[in-house]
């Protein structure tokens, strides 16, 4: 017996055909909308995070790259302060965030690549749960001494705290901060033995660099500077790779016979990891724009800092290799959170 298949009418497509071809529309406009929000991006004001109070480094330098990025991308950008716990509040704020280009953050040091090692149970993992958009700056410290320490050079100074093991103190904004590590960082390759006292905040520890209450400190320029400048302290040395164009006179650490002595307080820009690669790709191209020239970039330059720049992939690559040097310091100096 054979059976003849069934026929249908001319013109008409069986049932699976025309889901087939549903499916296949839906499929086509889903990828169209996302490429769609990325090329209207931005179409509402967005979030600058920053991870410490008002009034300081990352605070200061997120104010001015708010008002120039908001310009170039025709939108608000708000700066928002959420501070405390050395940065990790507001760094995990950034993390937790939806990852849609509208919440953006600055990335530090600490929280980016001190924390991981000195701080247990960080509620992100800096590497995985976000996104580097763009390096600002790399911000070179300056050792300077009170005037009433007789050092005129950072040899003198070593010597002197060979005379007197445990007795010299240098000052910083706290534990694990950059002031802090570079003068464990210091201590390690001189071979000496310098007492750590952490204040809450770089003010107090400079105010009392100031009044001679302690002998050193590793400070950030644009603090130092204006009290380098008034001859009320005495710098010794920078601890970048190059002497800074603001104090052409001041050796580096490396000159004054520590070889390989580098460290920076930095900043960036991060968002939420998952966040579109086209908005990653515009925020980069924008704020890269603004370290060419401009307000942004006088004011890094004038405050001793150095202009970054560069790839999100370059700047991701910085965050790693910094996490295995401060990791590794953190480590052989057993700092702990007080």
């Amino acid at each position: 017996m054979s059976y003849a298949l069934p026929t249908r009418p001319a013109g008409r497509l069986p049932r699976i055909t025309f889901l087939v071809a549903a499916l296949a529309g839906v499929a086509a406009f889903a990828a169209a909308v996302p490429s769609y929000a990325q090329s209207d991006y931005p179409s509402k004001p967005i979030r600058l995070i920053v991870p410490y109070a008002a009034g300081g480094f990352a605070d200061t330098r997120a104010r001015l790259i708010g008002e120039q990025l908001g310009k170039a991308l025709g939108q608000t950008v708000v700066v928002e302060n959420k501070a405390g716990a050395g940065g990790v509040i507001g760094t995990d704020a950034i993390a937790k965030a939806a990852p849609d280009g509208y919440v953006i953050g600055m990335g530090n040091l600490a929280p980016l690549s001190v924390n991981p090692t000195l701080m247990k149970n960080l509620p992100y993992q800096p590497l995985k749960d976000l996104a580097p958009v763009v390096l600002i700056e790399t911000g070179p410290l300056i050792l300077s001494v009170a005037n009433s320490v007789p050092a005129k050079s950072v040899q003198e100074l070593i010597a002197m705290a060979r005379k007197q093991p445990g007795k010299l103190a240098f000052g910083s904004s706290g534990v694990g901060g950059a002031h802090h590590l570079s003068g464990e960082m210091f201590k390690m390759q001189a071979k000496i033995d310098i007492v750590h006292v952490p204040y809450k905040g770089g003010n107090l520890a400079a105010t009392d660099l100031l009044a001679g209450h302690i002998p050193m400190m590793f400070e950030m320029g644009y603090a130092a500077l204006p009290s380098i400048k008034a001859n009320k302290i005495r710098p010794l040395a920078v601890t970048s790779t190059k002497r800074l164009a603001v104090l052409p006179d001041v050796p580096t650490l490396a000159e004054s016979g520590l070889t390989g002595f580098e460290s920076y307080n930095w900043q960036g820009i991060v968002a939420p990891a998952g966040t579109p690669p086209a908005i990653l790709k515009r925020l980069n191209t924008e704020i890269n724009k603004l370290l060419d020239a401009g307000p942004l970039k006088t004011a890094i330059v004038d405050s001793g800092s150095q202009v970054g720049g560069g790839t999100p992939e370059t700047f991701g690559a910085f965050i790693a290799s910094e996490s295995t040097k401060w990791s590794t310091l953190v480590k052989d100096a057993d700092i702990r959170m007080e």
